[in-house]
């Protein structure tokens, strides 16, 4: 399973990018391989705000659906509008082109690195949500 070391992550299963007070959020490929190949996308809306840890989108497949928490409080600057076209990039590319959306971070609540996330995924059994 892959844990690139530069994110950091959320119980929830989300990744995030921090870069001079934005950051870019994302899935992990654990998150990406449990739930199959995701065939639709509700993201956030550019302009809103978002909270840690709150709902703020659906990822969906043809055996699940889940929830998608933002793992930082801010508001939403970008949304990644290629997965309109194509949304297996989440399953293929989970931490570059199957990026979500992109926020300026007010507060990170609870972010892992990337030893502790790789942990609680050695201990996380079945649908990780």
């Amino acid at each position: 399973m892959s844990v690139p070391r530069h994110l950091r992550y959320t119980w929830d299963h989300e990744w995030l990018a921090v870069d001079k007070g934005n950051a870019t959020v994302g899935i992990t490929a654990f998150a990406a391989k449990a739930l199959g190949d995701v065939v639709h996308l509700r993201l956030p809306e550019v302009g809103t705000w978002v909270e840690a840890g709150e709902s703020c989108g659906r990822i969906e497949s043809p055996t699940a659906a889940s929830d998608l928490y933002s793992p930082a409080s801010g508001e939403v600057l970008e949304v990644n509008t290629a997965l309109d076209d194509d949304p297996t990039a989440v399953n293929s590319a989970p931490y570059s082109t199957g990026w979500l959306f992109r926020l300026r971070v007010e507060n990170i609540a609870g972010a892992l690195s990337a030893d502790a996330y790789a942990a609680h995924c050695a201990h996380t059994r079945g649908n990780p949500r």
